[in-house]
Formats: C-alpha cells, sequence, structure tokens
C-alpha cells in the first residue's frame, strides 16, 4: 500500500510539472499574440494620425485663406463705416449750422411778426373805431306769409296800403319809408345808417360786417352786438337763424340760414384755433333781462335741470355793473 502511494505521488508529480510547462507555453503565446497585435494597433494608429494630420493641415490652410478673405472684407466694411460716420458728422455738422440759421431767423420773423400783429391790431382796432364804435344797421324784413294772412283781418279800404311795399333801400346806408294816412298827401322820409340790408341780402351778408368784431374781441376790446326791433321784425331771424326747435344742432340743416350768434361762435374758435395753444379761455352765459330783471338761463335747480334764477345787478367799487353768481360754461 505504502508503494503503491508513493507510485501515485510521483505520477501526480509529474502531471503537475507537465501542466506549469504547459501554462508556461501558453503564457510565452500569448505574450506573443499580443505583441503582434500591439504592433499592428500601432501602425494602424500611426497611420490614422498621420491622416488626420493632412487633413488638419489642409482645414487649417482653408480656414487660413477664409480668414483672410473675411478679414478683407471686415477691414472694407469698417473703412465704408468710417467714411461713411465722417459723411454724417459733416451732415450733421451741416444740419446743425443750418439748425442755428433758422432758429436765428425764426426769432428775427416771431419778432418781425409780433411787431406786425401789434401794427395790425391798431390798424385794426383804428379802422373799427373809424367806422363807429356804436354801429346802427338797418335790416329790411321781407313779406312772410303771415303778413299775407293778416290781410283777411283789416278791412276792404285799407287792404291796398297794407300789401304796399312802403319801405325801400336806397343804397347800402339809406332807407327811404313811404309815409302816408287816409286824406293826406304821401310824404317820402329817408333815415341814414352805417349799413342798410335789403330783403334780398343774406346771412352771410350780415355776418360779414360783424366778424371783424370778433378779431377786435380776441384784440381785448369789449364787444356787443344787440338787435333791437318790434315784434315781428326779424331779431331772432339775424341773431339765431330760421325758428329753433329744442334740438339746436339738428333744427338748421342749411348752414346758410345760420344767425350770428352760431357764426360768431364758429368764427371765434376758427381765430383761437390760429392762435398759440392755451392762449384763450372761453366762458359762455345766457340771461335774459325781462321788465329789468335778470334771469340767469344756466343756472340748474337742484336735480339738475336748467332753471332761470333771478339775479341781482350790483355795482362795484370801480361803478361798473356786475352781476354776481352768474352761472358760466
Amino acid at each position: 500500500i505504502f508503494l503503491t502511494f508513493k507510485q501515485y505521488q510521483g505520477l501526480a508529480g509529474r502531471s503537475t510539472n507537465k501542466v506549469l510547462q504547459l501554462y508556461a507555453a501558453h503564457g510565452q503565446r500569448q505574450k506573443l499574440q499580443r505583441s503582434s497585435v500591439v504592433t499592428q494597433l500601432h501602425g494602424a494608429i500611426k497611420k490614422r494620425l498621420k491622416q488626420d494630420m493632412k487633413s488638419l493641415h489642409s482645414f487649417a490652410l482653408e480656414l487660413s485663406k477664409d480668414f483672410q478673405r473675411q478679414s478683407k472684407i471686415c477691414l472694407y466694411q469698417v473703412l465704408t463705416a468710417v467714411q461713411g460716420i465722417q459723411l454724417q458728422n459733416e451732415a450733421m455738422q451741416m444740419f446743425q449750422i443750418k439748425a442755428f440759421d433758422l432758429e436765428q431767423s425764426l426769432q428775427e420773423v416771431t419778432e418781425r411778426y409780433e411787431k406786425e400783429k401789434q401794427k395790425r391790431r391798431a390798424l385794426h382796432n383804428s379802422l373799427v373805431e373809424l367806422r363807429g364804435n356804436i354801429r346802427v344797421h338797418c335790416r329790411i324784413r321781407p313779406l312772410l306769409p303771415f303778413d299775407t294772412a293778416a290781410e283777411h283781418s283789416i278791412s276792404q279800404d285799407r287792404q291796398r296800403n297794407f300789401s304796399e311795399t312802403v319801405i325801400y333801400a336806397t343804397d347800402d346806408e339809406t332807407v327811404l319809408i313811404k309815409c302816408s294816412r287816409p286824406g293826406h298827401a304821401s310824404i317820402n322820409k329817408t333815415f341814414q345808417f352805417e349799413r342798410v340790408y335789403n330783403a334780398l341780402e343774406s346771412q352771410d351778408t350780415v355776418f360779414a360786417d360783424v366778424a371783424p368784431l370778433l378779431t377786435s374781441l380776441l384784440d381785448g376790446y369789449n364787444v356787443c352786438i344787440m338787435a333791437y326791433g318790434q315784434t315781428g321784425s326779424g331779431k331772432t331771424y339775424t341773431m339765431l337763424g330760421p325758428e329753433l326747435q329744442e334740438n339746436f344742432a339738428n333744427s338748421i340743416e342749411d348752414e346758410s340760414e345760420l344767425g350770428i350768434i352760431p357764426r360768431a361762435a364758429q368764427e371765434v374758435f376758427r381765430l383761437i384755433s390760429e392762435k398759440p395753444p392755451g392762449s384763450y379761455w372761453v366762458e359762455v352765459s345766457v340771461v335774459e333781462v325781462y321788465n329789468n330783471e335778470i334771469f340767469d338761463l344756466l343756472a340748474k335747480d337742484s336735480c339738475g335741470k336748467v332753471f332761470g334764477i333771478k339775479r341781482d345787478v350790483v355795482t362795484t367799487r370801480e361803478g361798473k355793473s356786475d352781476v354776481p353768481l352768474l352761472t358760466y360754461e
């Protein structure tokens, strides 16, 4: 048994040595294979690096050429921009010189305008004064339908005289009136006025003589336009226009029929629009004078409705008449 055990032990030792020898031989082959692979890999990497370096060199050359080309373009653009800026600076200097000259000219023109405006104001108001600070114009009213209707209410012997025209405008300043009474000879009387309007003259013609007063108004002068005459003589038509409804804006379709008051309001605001902004402030009050009493027609009651309120007239320290608490809009 002992001998057999030794024999097997010897066989195991020889097997181990063979295994070690075989393993050593296999390791050398692995080393040889790894060395060959590394050599091949090194060659491939070297070849690839050469190709990449060549491509990189070509790319660098192209990049350098493109950079030079872009540099030339940018340099040209910079030079062009500099020249443009220089031209703009020169033009700006010219504009500044022209602007300065224009400012000087504007100042001179403004000064001349102010002087001419003062002269114009003085001449205009001198002309108004020469024409008369108080002027009386006479307007002849044409026959109206109610005049014809009234003929039926008078006696037959007076109808002829009633229908007869008895007043004439002989010229722009003279009125001729035929005065006749039954049993007496007719007498012609003439009256002189600053201006006479015949029955055919329009609202435009009447307002044309009033419009210059509005310029005097804006020059600081007090202006009053008053219509005086008996009932039915045409005061309302001359001052406002045809018989008005409650809605004044829609009551007159033909603007040629407008009277002095609406035309004057339009003209005042037109004149103000030609002045510097903020030069004028416009306020309006409306009063009714009846039996020596004054009623404020713009005053409103507690409900906000327009309600005429009686106002008192007082005398100021300067001796002028004034209406305190008058409503302005």
